[in-house]
Protein backbone atom coordinates (compact mmCIF):
# COMPACT_ATOMS: atom_id res chain seq x y z
CA UNK A 1 0.00 0.00 0.00
CA UNK A 2 3.05 2.09 1.02
CA UNK A 3 4.31 1.49 -2.34
CA UNK A 4 0.72 2.97 -3.96
CA UNK A 5 1.38 5.77 -1.54
CA UNK A 6 4.44 7.35 -2.81
CA UNK A 7 4.28 6.48 -6.27
CA UNK A 8 1.19 8.81 -6.61
CA UNK A 9 3.14 11.45 -5.03
CA UNK A 10 5.60 11.28 -7.21
CA UNK A 11 3.28 11.34 -10.46
CA UNK A 12 1.00 14.36 -8.96
CA UNK A 13 4.72 16.22 -8.79
CA UNK A 14 5.56 15.57 -11.95
CA UNK A 15 2.24 16.12 -13.39
CA UNK A 16 2.14 19.43 -11.46
CA UNK A 17 5.18 20.10 -12.70
CA UNK A 18 4.86 19.65 -15.84
CA UNK A 19 1.33 21.83 -15.91
CA UNK A 20 2.84 24.84 -14.52
CA UNK A 21 6.41 24.53 -16.57
CA UNK A 22 8.40 23.83 -13.77
CA UNK A 23 10.26 20.10 -14.69
CA UNK A 24 13.96 21.80 -15.00
CA UNK A 25 13.21 22.87 -11.26
CA UNK A 26 11.83 19.47 -10.21
CA UNK A 27 14.94 17.67 -12.08
CA UNK A 28 16.98 19.89 -10.15
CA UNK A 29 15.12 19.15 -6.47
CA UNK A 30 15.37 15.32 -6.95
CA UNK A 31 19.00 16.12 -7.59
CA UNK A 32 19.50 18.23 -5.04
CA UNK A 33 17.86 15.85 -1.85
CA UNK A 34 19.58 12.48 -3.64
CA UNK A 35 22.69 14.35 -2.61
CA UNK A 36 21.17 15.53 0.91
CA UNK A 37 19.78 12.26 1.73
CA UNK A 38 23.44 10.71 0.64
CA UNK A 39 24.99 13.25 2.87
CA UNK A 40 22.80 12.68 5.91
CA UNK A 41 22.98 8.75 5.27
CA UNK A 42 26.49 9.57 6.48
CA UNK A 43 26.20 11.61 9.07
CA UNK A 44 23.80 9.46 10.64
CA UNK A 45 26.30 6.14 10.08
CA UNK A 46 28.34 7.41 12.66
CA UNK A 47 26.13 7.78 15.57
CA UNK A 48 24.46 4.45 14.88
CA UNK A 49 27.43 2.38 13.95
CA UNK A 50 28.74 3.86 17.41
CA UNK A 51 25.75 3.14 19.71
CA UNK A 52 25.17 -0.33 17.51
CA UNK A 53 28.35 -1.04 19.16
CA UNK A 54 27.81 -0.47 22.66
CA UNK A 55 24.88 -1.84 22.98
CA UNK A 56 26.32 -5.27 21.35
CA UNK A 57 28.99 -5.03 24.04
CA UNK A 58 26.20 -4.57 26.75
CA UNK A 59 24.39 -6.93 25.35
CA UNK A 60 27.39 -9.51 25.59
CA UNK A 61 28.88 -7.95 28.72
CA UNK A 62 25.97 -9.13 30.85
CA UNK A 63 24.57 -5.40 30.94
CA UNK A 64 21.02 -6.62 29.49
CA UNK A 65 20.98 -9.00 32.54
CA UNK A 66 21.66 -6.11 34.92
CA UNK A 67 19.31 -3.94 33.15
CA UNK A 68 16.74 -6.14 33.41
CA UNK A 69 16.85 -6.75 37.12
CA UNK A 70 16.70 -2.55 37.46
CA UNK A 71 13.71 -2.12 35.35
CA UNK A 72 12.12 -5.55 36.48
CA UNK A 73 9.50 -3.86 38.57
CA UNK A 74 8.27 -1.54 35.36
CA UNK A 75 8.64 -4.47 33.17
CA UNK A 76 6.90 -7.49 35.37
CA UNK A 77 4.04 -4.99 35.73
CA UNK A 78 3.71 -4.07 31.98
CA UNK A 79 4.46 -7.98 30.92
CA UNK A 80 3.50 -10.07 33.86
CA UNK A 81 3.72 -12.59 31.01
CA UNK A 82 7.77 -12.80 31.19
CA UNK A 83 8.32 -12.32 34.92
CA UNK A 84 10.42 -15.62 34.85
CA UNK A 85 12.10 -14.90 31.58
CA UNK A 86 15.61 -13.02 32.50
CA UNK A 87 16.83 -13.50 28.82
CA UNK A 88 13.37 -12.17 27.04
CA UNK A 89 13.09 -8.98 29.80
CA UNK A 90 17.34 -8.34 28.79
CA UNK A 91 16.03 -8.17 24.75
CA UNK A 92 12.79 -6.29 26.14
CA UNK A 93 15.11 -3.98 28.48
CA UNK A 94 18.02 -3.07 25.51
CA UNK A 95 15.03 -2.34 23.24
CA UNK A 96 13.49 0.23 25.67
CA UNK A 97 17.47 1.68 26.67
CA UNK A 98 17.39 2.11 22.70
CA UNK A 99 14.51 3.85 21.88
CA UNK A 100 14.92 6.04 25.23
CA UNK A 101 18.26 7.37 23.67
CA UNK A 102 15.90 8.04 20.25
CA UNK A 103 17.84 5.25 18.51
CA UNK A 104 15.07 4.06 16.42
CA UNK A 105 16.72 2.53 13.91
CA UNK A 106 19.23 0.25 16.15
CA UNK A 107 16.06 -0.48 18.26
CA UNK A 108 14.76 -2.13 15.22
CA UNK A 109 16.93 -5.24 15.48
CA UNK A 110 16.60 -5.55 19.21
CA UNK A 111 12.59 -5.52 18.85
CA UNK A 112 12.85 -7.91 16.34
CA UNK A 113 14.98 -10.27 18.50
CA UNK A 114 12.72 -9.65 21.50
CA UNK A 115 9.20 -10.18 19.23
CA UNK A 116 10.79 -13.31 18.22
CA UNK A 117 11.34 -14.88 22.10
CA UNK A 118 7.79 -13.60 22.32
CA UNK A 119 6.39 -14.98 19.48
CA UNK A 120 8.36 -18.12 20.24
CA UNK A 121 6.98 -18.11 23.36
CA UNK A 122 3.63 -17.92 22.71
CA UNK A 123 3.90 -20.81 20.32
CA UNK A 124 0.85 -19.89 18.35
CA UNK A 125 0.00 -17.68 15.29
CA UNK A 126 -1.79 -14.94 17.31
CA UNK A 127 -0.39 -12.17 18.57
CA UNK A 128 -0.34 -12.09 22.52
CA UNK A 129 -0.69 -9.48 24.63
CA UNK A 130 2.61 -8.79 25.52
CA UNK A 131 3.59 -8.84 21.74
CA UNK A 132 0.65 -6.29 21.11
CA UNK A 133 1.66 -3.88 24.11
CA UNK A 134 5.27 -4.15 22.95
CA UNK A 135 4.37 -2.66 19.56
CA UNK A 136 2.45 0.01 20.93
CA UNK A 137 5.10 0.98 23.20
CA UNK A 138 8.00 1.11 20.86
CA UNK A 139 5.30 2.95 18.73
CA UNK A 140 4.79 5.38 21.49
CA UNK A 141 8.27 5.67 22.94
CA UNK A 142 9.56 7.72 25.32
CA UNK A 143 12.99 9.83 24.13
CA UNK A 144 14.97 11.26 27.11
CA UNK A 145 17.95 11.48 24.93
CA UNK A 146 17.17 11.61 21.06
CA UNK A 147 20.35 10.94 19.58
CA UNK A 148 19.39 10.73 16.07
CA UNK A 149 17.35 14.34 15.95
CA UNK A 150 20.21 16.19 16.95
CA UNK A 151 22.78 14.58 14.79
CA UNK A 152 20.20 15.59 11.83
CA UNK A 153 20.09 18.86 13.50
CA UNK A 154 23.58 19.20 13.72
CA UNK A 155 24.01 18.26 9.70
CA UNK A 156 21.28 21.31 9.60
CA UNK A 157 23.38 23.38 10.94
CA UNK A 158 21.46 23.83 14.49
CA UNK A 159 23.20 25.61 16.84
CA UNK A 160 21.66 23.51 19.65
CA UNK A 161 20.73 20.28 18.42
CA UNK A 162 19.32 19.48 22.15
CA UNK A 163 17.48 23.08 22.41
CA UNK A 164 14.46 21.34 21.87
CA UNK A 165 14.93 18.20 25.06
CA UNK A 166 12.34 19.74 27.05
CA UNK A 167 9.29 19.94 24.15
CA UNK A 168 10.35 16.03 22.75
CA UNK A 169 10.03 14.82 26.79
CA UNK A 170 6.66 16.40 27.16
CA UNK A 171 5.20 15.37 23.60
CA UNK A 172 6.91 11.33 24.01
CA UNK A 173 5.83 11.12 27.47
CA UNK A 174 2.58 12.18 27.06
CA UNK A 175 2.17 10.04 23.78
CA UNK A 176 3.63 6.74 25.71
CA UNK A 177 1.04 7.04 28.83
CA UNK A 178 -1.78 7.66 26.66
CA UNK A 179 -0.97 4.20 24.27
CA UNK A 180 0.11 2.79 27.14
CA UNK A 181 -3.48 3.69 29.33
CA UNK A 182 -5.34 2.91 26.15
CA UNK A 183 -3.90 -0.55 25.12
CA UNK A 184 -4.45 -1.61 28.92
CA UNK A 185 -8.07 -0.28 28.58
CA UNK A 186 -8.47 -2.14 25.79
CA UNK A 187 -7.40 -5.29 26.53
CA UNK A 188 -9.12 -5.30 30.05
CA UNK A 189 -11.98 -4.99 27.91
CA UNK A 190 -11.34 -7.33 25.91
CA UNK A 191 -11.08 -10.12 28.24
CA UNK A 192 -7.95 -11.70 26.45
CA UNK A 193 -6.67 -12.23 23.30
CA UNK A 194 -9.63 -12.79 21.49
CA UNK A 195 -10.80 -9.49 21.65
CA UNK A 196 -7.20 -8.21 20.47
CA UNK A 197 -7.29 -10.52 17.38
CA UNK A 198 -10.66 -8.53 15.98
Amino acid sequence: MINYIWFGMIALSVVCAAVNGRLPELSSAVMDGAGSAVELSITLLGSMCAWLGFLKIAERGGLTRLLAMGFSPIIDRLFPDYREDQELKGKICMNLSANLLGLGNAATPLGLSAMEAMAKKAGGAMPSRGMILFVVINTASLQLLPVNMAAMRASCGSAEPFGVLPEIWLTSLGALVTAVTACKILEGRSGGLSGWSR
